[in-house]
């Protein structure tokens, strides 16, 4: 009998790796582009630097990009990196430019349990500044997607028109 006690408690010994005591250092995300929060102030407006670099978020129907849909794209107001085509923007009635996909390559994910559940927040994967937050509440005929960004994110270059 002691022999199997003893085995017994080998084994939940061994069952037991202490991965509770353990916390896993993670490195932030790096960037091409990195400035300290004193340079980005000097480049970004008061607005733009508290969505960008401060993940806030401006008041819905107070961006005038929210009813721009001309042919254009709109680009991360930090770092000029090209995040949305006008063709992928829809009305979603929210008060935020909406789109239902971004251009391939050019927006990072990370999750934020800011607000007591878990968003899917939407980074530029150029210099990290937070433009928003995606849905599945986007149209189903395309990609049922939406991604919710904040206007002062962005900037819109419209399309060159033929001369």
């Amino acid at each position: 009998m002691n022999k199997l006690a003893y085995l017994l408690i080998i084994c939940l010994s061994l069952g037991c790796n202490g991965n509770a005591q353990k916390t896993e250092k993670k490195e932030p995300p790096r960037y091409k582009i990195n400035k300290t929060n004193a340079e980005w102030k000097k480049i970004l407006t008061s607005e733009q630097y508290y969505i960008l670099r401060q993940a806030g978020t401006e008041r819905p129907f107070s961006s005038p990009l929210n009813k721009v849909y001309e042919k254009g794209t709109f680009h991360c107001a930090a770092c000029d990196t090209p995040l949305y085509k006008s063709k992928h923007k829809f009305n979603s009635g929210t008060g935020w430019p909406s789109f239902d996909r971004a251009v391939k390559g050019n927006i990072a994910y990370s999750s934020d349990n800011k607000i007591g559940y878990t968003r899917i927040e939407l980074l530029c994967a150029t210099c990290g500044g937070h433009l928003g937050h995606m849905f599945n509440d986007g149209p189903r005929e395309t990609t049922g997607k939406r991604h919710c960004i904040n206007g002062g994110a962005l900037q819109f270059i419209p399309e060159k028109k033929d001369q």
